[in-house]
């Protein structure tokens, strides 16, 4: 989850590394350093807090160097101290290292060092990483040059490690070079004209390349300001791809408004076309996703589909599951990626599973996608990481095209993920029992679905006057029926994570099966209550609450004014199929939540305890 930058060139590495890391900051945002060798000593800036505090530091302890690593931590192991802030060093103190990622037998590890006389500064398990290969760097002695030695420790000491670790190291005795590795944690590396990048995310330097390298699993790269080299671990050569980073330059940068979270949110009429684009077929009343690598015979030979995701993307997934069942009669389950890895679920050869990540390097996600491959399942990937490690694992799947999202709190990749699974279910309908009819009246009121969304965006005043009059509450309580369940789970979530009030999400028919007893005139309840077949199912539940005077914030279709005698509040949304209302009463929820959060002075972006991209178990 933690940012890595590092830097091989001409040019001053202490500005390009801040910039990677300022654009990176999202992955975690506890501490953040850098280490930059200059006339053969390796020079560390490293603070608790924000980018800024390092900015700060760097700005008034002048550093220079046209080599660094660099790093901003979203803690694990070790609170966020300066101590604990990355770079890491050996018991030398020339050899750096940053790490993304948790090695699980540190503590061995360190026991171990500790007998041998090293002397460790932090708490993390990082800098047990940087003492071993440290250690071994010194007993190698026969290597032809100190490359190679460094190249011999780094896979000495990585072949002890358990865990995960995406790596950079710099050498004070070696000039000039940059060494990383990866395992489970992603790592990219980037070409250019005497210079060479290494970082995380592509994010960190799209201002500096337009090529790149996406590590895989188990390679191991050097890299000089007009030289790279790319192995395997378990040695010889390594395979790889040049691609165009298709980012951007501004992609990242927030505009003219307050927070990323509400320019995503402002972004989604856009995303969604973007999702849409050259996959509706009217001439065949359906939906074209070549990237499924499958045929429709193969495609109607489908008899279960589960779904993994985890956090917002496994509540995409249970509105996927109501999608693919009303449309296509598919039978779908959806499972946390976190669990589905651990499970032993039976599966045949017939079953299609689909991995659902915006980032495609959720670790979670990718461990139930290598599961379901071990068990012999076709899987496929729907995610936003263009060349992520899910992407390039799947045997298939759907790009969302929403762009770069920086919030922490996921918006338009919510939205993009729900209408890719919107497509999919046209495409399994129309390839079983949907008519054509059916199919060209969905085409049609999908592609209304930006312009509604951009409606209710209109109306974000109305939401803030809401939010306004609810954020001081502590606790919430979200439900819907149906398609709207998952919305309800989603909403809740987005509450917790930015304004930190307890906020929970129900199916509406539970409430009498003891959510009831949250109801006070403390804890408002927000039921989202669309003109659909169970709107007077709903309707029942909200008078339950009014009758113990809860508060209750409506969401409902324009003109079912009904609801304005018994909630407190009401926010509307267009009409529209009972199957694309999530892709639209999300929205205000989306923006009673950022209200809410920046009413009570909360970070909206960078969320206490929170990363974008979670890459540790």
């Amino acid at each position: 989850m933690c940012g890595i930058i590092g830097y091989v060139g001409e040019k001053s590495a202490p500005s390009i590394l801040l910039d990677g890391l300022r654009r990176l900051e999202y992955r975690g945002y506890d501490s953040s350093g850098m280490a930059v060798l200059h006339d053969g000593v390796l020079e560390v800036r490293k603070c608790a807090g924000r980018i800024e505090n390092l900015r700060k530091l760097v700005a008034s302890s002048k550093i220079e160097g046209n080599t660094g690593i660099s790093h901003t931590r979203w803690a694990t192991h070790g609170e966020p101290t300066d101590s604990n802030a990355h770079p890491h060093f050996d018991q030398s103190g020339k050899l750096a290292l940053v790490h993304n990622g948790v090695i699980e037998n540190y503590q061995e590890l360190r026991t171990e060092l500790i007998e041998l006389d090293h002397t460790f500064k932090s708490d993390t398990d990082s800098e047990v990483l940087a003492q071993l290969i440290g250690r071994y760097y010194a007993e190698e002695e026969n290597s032809t040059s100190l490359a190679a030695r460094l190249t011999d420790a780094i896979k000495k000491a990585l072949s002890r490690v358990t865990g995960t670790y995406g790596i950079a190291i710099a050498h004070a005795d070696i000039p000039g070079l940059i060494m990383g590795a990866r395992l489970g944690s992603p790592l990219v590396l980037g070409l250019g004209e005497n210079e060479h990048f290494l970082a995380s995310d592509v994010s960190a330097m799209i201002t500096h390349t337009r090529e790149a390298i996406y590590l895989n699993d188990g390679d191991l790269v050097t890299i000089r300001k007009n030289a790279f080299e790319i192995s395997a671990l378990s040695g010889g050569k390594a395979d790889y791809e040049i691609s165009e980073v298709e980012l951007a330059e501004d992609a990242a940068e927030i505009g003219d408004y307050p927070h990323y979270m509400l320019k995503e949110i402002h972004e989604q009429p856009q995303a969604l076309r973007d999702a849409m684009r050259g996959r509706l077929s009217k001439e065949d009343a359906t939906a074209m996703l070549g990237g499924l690598q499958m045929t429709s015979r193969e495609l109607r030979e489908v008899d279960r589909i589960i779904l993994t995701g985890c956090g917002t993307a496994s509540h995409a997934a249970m509105v996927g599951e109501y999608l693919l069942e009303s449309l296509a009669r598919i039978p779908t389950e959806v499972e946390i990626s976190s669990e589905f890895r651990y499970r032993n679920i039976p599966t045949d050869k017939n079953t299609l599973q689909f991995v659902i990540s915006q980032s495609g390097e959720t670790l979670d996600s990718l461990a139930a996608l290598r599961e379901g491959k071990r068990k012999g399942c076709r899987v496929l990937g729907i995610v936003n990481g263009i060349a992520s490690t899910i992407a390039r694992e799947s045997d298939g799947g759907v790009y969302m095209h929403a762009g770069i999202e920086i919030g922490v709190a996921a918006t338009k990749t919510f939205t993009s993920q729900v209408t890719i699974l919107t497509l999919l279910s046209l495409l399994l309908g129309r390839i079983r029992h949907l008519s054509t009819t059916d199919g060209l009246e969905l085409i049609a009121e999908l592609e209304k679905i930006p312009e509604k969304i951009r409606t209710i965006l209109d109306g974000a005043d109305r939401i803030k006057e809401v939010a306004q009059r609810f954020s001081a509450t502590e606790s919430m309580l979200f439900m819907g029926r149906q398609f709207n369940y998952p919305i309800a789970l989603e909403a809740a979530l987005k509450m917790k994570e930015i304004s930190y009030i307890q906020a929970s999400g129900h199916a509406s028919g539970e409430l009498k099966h003891g959510v009831i007893a949250l109801v006070s005139k403390e804890t408002p309840s927000v039921f989202i209550a669309p003109d659909d077949a169970v709107y007077e199912k709903n309707v029942s539940n909200i008078e339950e609450v009014k009758a113990r005077k809860g508060p209750i914030i409506g969401i409902t279709t324009e003109g079912k004014t009904g609801l304005e005698r018994i909630c407190d509040e009401v926010l509307y949304i267009p009409s529209a199929p009972p199957p694309l209302t999530p892709l639209l009463s999300i929205v205000p929820l989306q923006l009673l939540s950022y209200y809410i959060a920046a009413e009570r002075g909360c970070d909206v972006d960078k969320p206490r305890n929170l990363a974008k991209s979670v890459t540790v178990e």
